[in-house]
C-alpha cells in the first residue's frame, strides 16, 4: 500500500503536514545523511530507532524549517518530535485567535513551563508568530544547554529569554514576576509519577523498537522532564492551584494532558479554583491521540483587550 503523501491529521498550518523532503533536509544538514536507511518497501526513511539520527532529523527540520542553525542537546537528554511540538503552537494559535478577531495574534508573550534542554516551543514559536517568550528551567543542566542554543542562534534573542526556576516545587511562583502580563502560558508536564514507572515506560518503548531494554532510546528524557511525585495529574493540579494568585496577568494557562483518565479530576478542580472558562482541545500525530486544557479567569471582553501585550 502506498504511503499517503501528507499527515492529514497535523493541524492545517502544520509545515509538516507533508512527508519528509530528506534531499532538501539532508541539503539544508547534511550531517543527516549517514541516518538514511531503505525501508522493506524500498522508500528512503530515518532510522528512528537510533538516538543520533532523532537528533540530526531535528536539526535539519529546525535549520530547513525555522531558520535554527545551531541546535543540540547533551545525551540523555529529551529530544523531542518537532511535528508534534508545532502542533501544539498552531492549536494554540487558534484558542488566542478566537480573542483577536480570529487571527493568531502576534508580538505577545508566552511563558513556557519547563522549557527543556531543547527549548523547542520558544525556538517554533518565535519563528512561526513572532511570539516572544520566557522559558522556564528548573535543570542548571537544562537551563545552560537552552542558552547554548540561543547563543549560538544570536537572532533568537530578541524573541526568547531562559529564566532559571530557583524552587523545585514551585511553577508559577518565582517566574512569573510583579506586573508581567503573559497572553498564554503552555507546558509538557512530566508524564510519569515515579522512577520506577518511568524506567517501566522506557523499557516498554525500547521493546516496541525491537531494542534491548537498556538501549538509549531515541526521545532520552531526564528525571524533571519524564516523572515527578504524582505524575502529570499532580503536576497539572499544582499549576492550577497556583495560577489563580496570577490570574490577572495571565489570559490563557494551558497544559498538555497525556492521560484522557485525567480530565475530569483537573476540571473539578478548575471550577474549585474558580476558572472562568476551560477548553479542552484535542490534537492528533499520527496513531497518537493528544489533547491540551486551557483555562482563563477572565471573561471575552477582558480577554481582547489583554490580547495586546501591555507596553
Amino acid at each position: 500500500m502506498k504511503q499517503p503523501a501528507t499527515k492529514n491529521q497535523l493541524h492545517p498550518r502544520n509545515r509538516h503536514r507533508e512527508r519528509y523532503d530528506l534531499p532538501a533536509l539532508i541539503a539544508a544538514h547534511p550531517p543527516l545523511q549517514p541516518f538514511i536507511v531503505i525501508t522493506p518497501r524500498g522508500d528512503q526513511s530515518v532510522d528512528f530507532a537510533d538516538p543520533q539520527a532523532v537528533k540530526a532529523l531535528n536539526q535539519a527540520l529546525l535549520k530547513h524549517f525555522y531558520q535554527v542553525d545551531h541546535w543540540d542537546i547533551p545525551e540523555g537528554f529529551l529530544c523531542p518530535p518537532v511535528p508534534g511540538r508545532a502542533d501544539y503552537l498552531h492549536y494554540l494559535a487558534d484558542l488566542l485567535a478566537a480573542d483577536n478577531g480570529g487571527q493568531p495574534p502576534r508580538d505577545i508573550n508566552v511563558l513556557d513551563i519547563g522549557c527543556g534542554a531543547n527549548c523547542i516551543y520558544p525556538l517554533i514559536g518565535y519563528r512561526e508568530y513572532g511570539w516572544r517568550f520566557t522559558g522556564s528551567e528548573v535543570n542548571a543542566q537544562a537551563m545552560k544547554a537552552a542558552g547554548a542554543i540561543l547563543d549560538a542562534n544570536p537572532t533568537l534573542r530578541r524573541g526568547v529569554r531562559l529564566r532559571r526556576q530557583p524552587q523545585s516545587n514551585k511553577i508559577f511562583h518565582g517566574i512569573i514576576h510583579k506586573n508581567e502580563c503573559y497572553q498564554a502560558t503552555m507546558c509538557n508536564p512530566p508524564f510519569h509519577a515515579s522512577s520506577e514507572q518511568a524506567a517501566e515506560g522506557s523499557a516498554r518503548k525500547a521493546r516496541n523498537l525491537g531494542l534491548a531494554k537498556d538501549a538509549p532510546l531515541n526521545f532520552g528524557g531526564q528525571q524533571a522532564e519524564l516523572w515527578c511525585e504524582g505524575g502529570e495529574k499532580a503536576f497539572i493540579g499544582q499549576m492550577i492551584a497556583e495560577s489563580v494568585d496570577f490570574a490577572r496577568q495571565v489570559v490563557w494557562f494551558t497544559s498538555l494532558v497525556s492521560r484522557r483518565e485525567h480530565l475530569p479530576t483537573l476540571r473539578q478542580a478548575l471550577t474549585d479554583a474558580g476558572a472562568h472558562e476551560v477548553r479542552i482541545i484535542d490534537m492528533a500525530q499520527g496513531q497518537k491521540q493528544s489533547r491540551f486544557i486551557a483555562w482563563t479567569f477572565q471573561d471575552e471582553a477582558a480577554r481582547t483587550r489583554l490580547m495586546k501585550p501591555r507596553s
